[in-house]
């Protein structure tokens, strides 16, 4: 079994003076949720997430020897400009991983990021973000360690951006990935995300999702407050159980292709996060009137229609619609006629299951 000590680098065997990597990660959304975690990152349920394909960051990372092996030193741009209220997330990042990484005080770093989506569209950029980082931390590491394997490689990937944002462990490889110890998932674990082990049904093949920008604005409770909340939440036991019992659902439907009880598990784990913060203590609410319009115009859709559409929800308002690619054309003329005015300057991003992070320096 693998431990966090697994993943302290020592000497690295090759000597390197300067150089760069570019990569890109996607970010993911959750269908079975992550809402509550232990000291270092731990989650304190697993999750399951479907990778996107078109939403990333991509990052390039330049680095330099220096003289002085005292402290970090990084430069950080911003769509090609400086951006210094970037600096202490980076800043904290590179201390958590130090006791894995400690060559990383060894070179002056140029990281320069960008956003295929909006910085501002209310999509959470943090796991597309941190996972292209430690994408290239990782080619850095085996820049130093050439005999590295691949497993350890994109393993310690997902554990390093795993302390980087919890969730940025499941953008790391596989179009849908489970993140946190689950009994019937082999190799699965709380330290980093694992590829779905088993075949999924041709339903869930290229399955789309379409984000639906409610709002764009700064959430007025951050995730990181939120996760810390579930401490004292008076339904906590219960909600990492059901978690457990959920996830063991969906894998059985992940292989069946059974649409009908997908969309049950999604969207009572979209409503389930949300009541969590409403139950909180203090409490709040993420969702906005217009996601509540969103979702009764789906129920009554699907209803009517019997189109096997649902929706599920990050810890904010946006919308994530979710549907086979077989009924595209009939969901995105519902979507454009029915749900367009619910969004923001009526602003969505279609997007569909991708495959993880890319190494664009070859």
């Amino acid at each position: 079994m693998i431990s966090e000590k697994d993943f302290i680098a020592t000497a690295g065997s090759a000597s390197l003076n300067h150089g760069s990597f570019q990569w890109s990660a996607p970010s993911n959304i959750a269908l079975v949720k992550y809402w509550g975690k232990k000291e270092n990152q731990i989650p304190a349920n697993p999750s399951i997430s479907l990778t996107l394909n078109h939403c990333k960051t991509i990052t390039k990372l330049a680095y330099a020897k220096k003289e002085s092996e005292n402290n970090f030193s990084f430069d950080l741009l911003f769509e090609g400009q400086p951006k210094e209220d970037f600096k202490p997330k980076i800043q904290k990042f590179f201390e958590r991983i130090e006791t894995y990484c400690p060559y990383l005080k060894h070179y002056h770093f140029t990281i320069d990021t960008e956003n295929t989506f909006p910085h501002s569209s209310g999509i959470a950029s943090s796991a597309s973000g941190m996972a292209a980082l430690a994408m290239n931390i990782m080619s850095l590491e085996k820049a130093l360690f050439p005999e590295m394997t691949a497993d350890y490689f994109y393993q310690k990937a997902s554990f390093l951006a795993r302390l980087g944002s919890g969730s940025a462990c499941r953008s790391v490889k596989g179009s849908v990935v489970v993140w946190g110890k689950q009994a019937e998932i082999n190799d699965s674990s709380d330290l980093f995300g694992v590829a779905f082990p088993s075949k999924i049904h041709d339903n869930f093949k290229n399955y789309q999702d379409t984000i639906l920008l409610v709002d764009k604005g700064e959430k007025q409770v951050s995730s990181t407050v939120g996760h810390d909340l579930m401490h004292n939440h008076p339904f906590a036991e219960q909600r990492f159980e059901q978690a457990h019992q959920n996830l063991s659902k969906l894998k059985k439907v992940l292989e069946n292709g059974d649409l009908n009880q997908f969309i049950q598990i999604v969207e009572s784990e979209a409503l389930t996060l949300h009541a969590m913060m409403m139950t909180s203590l203090p409490y709040f609410i993420l969702m906005k009137p217009n996601t509540l319009e969103i979702i009764n115009k789906i129920w009554k859709f699907r209803n009517e229609t019997q189109t096997p559409v649902c929706f599920t929800l990050d810890a904010g308002a946006n919308v994530h619609v979710l549907y086979p690619e077989n009924v595209s054309e009939t969901v995105l003329q519902f979507i454009q006629a029915e749900l367009v005015g619910y969004c923001q300057n009526g602003n969505y991003i279609c997007d569909h299951l991708g495959q993880g992070a890319k190494n664009l320096s070859v």
